[in-house]
């Protein structure tokens, strides 16, 4: 591996997590996007190059050139077999969210992986300090929250538990910087669900929900408002959608 480099395991290769591979990959780091879904696996390679915010959109908006989008794509490993990743020196999880199934996947990482590596999250607002709780590295899990579309979105919400070292938080912050994101550090929370952006994005789609409910407006108009008003990418439907499903439909 040249200087520079950091073999990058993510686990999940649906939209969030090809996303993720691709941003990584994109920083010139070699990257294994594992799916026990072999239908995510063979998906994986067409979001990443052929998706709305993929390479090879990336080369006809002039943001990248052929051979960098050919060689980015050349440095994921799009697999089955999550033992491909188990001397990953940093794991990004980004699996469904469902706090049971995190869990089994740190506790089962904890156990697979080289004592030095990094288990981060991509949860939206589970409480680190639970998922450390199921390993015997609590120093090295920490929390990494995207936003969707990651190739396109700057968001590093980096969540830090009690227990996650310093060192910890400085190479994932390091990571996130090189990739082209904006890292802020905040603090875990065991008491809400949420951390800084999915608890104030909740609170407005709590009114949004309440203006269409009220007949006030239809989710298509709650969107374009938001979007004309403060020059959103997309309103608070079309990101709900986007983040689940895929931006291919959305126009915001």
């Amino acid at each position: 591996m040249s200087a520079g480099q950091t073999l990058i395991g993510v686990i999940g290769s649906g939209v969030m997590g090809s996303g993720i591979a691709q941003v990584m990959a994109i920083a010139g780091h070699p990257v294994v996007a594992c799916d026990r879904d072999p239908d995510a696996v063979a998906a994986g390679p067409g979001l990443v190059g052929e998706g709305r915010f993929g390479l090879w959109g990336a080369v006809a908006r002039g943001k990248m050139t052929e051979s960098e989008a050919e060689a980015a794509l050349a440095r994921i490993d799009f697999t089955t077999d999550r033992d491909a990743a188990a001397d990953a020196e940093v794991i990004i999880e980004a699996v469904p969210e469902r706090l049971d199934l995190k869990i089994e996947l740190f506790r089962d990482l904890d156990r697979e992986c080289p004592e030095h590596t990094i288990l981060a999250s991509n949860s939206s607002g589970y409480p680190v300090q639970a998922l450390a709780a199921a390993t015997d590295r609590a120093d090295r899990v920490i929390g990494w929250h995207w936003a969707s579309p990651p190739p396109v979105m700057r968001l590093a919400e980096i969540v830090r538990a009690p227990q996650t070292s310093d060192k910890t938080t400085d190479a994932i912050c390091r990571l996130a910087a090189a990739a082209g994101k904006n890292p802020v550090v905040v603090k875990d929370s065991a008491m809400h669900w949420g951390y800084v952006t999915n608890r104030v994005y909740g609170a407005m789609i709590r009114e949004a929900n309440a203006v269409v409910a009220e007949g006030i407006a239809s989710r298509a108009e709650v969107d374009q408002l938001m979007v004309d008003s403060f020059r959103w990418p997309s309103g608070p439907y079309g990101m709900v959608s986007g983040a689940t499903t895929g931006w291919e439909g959305d126009k915001g």
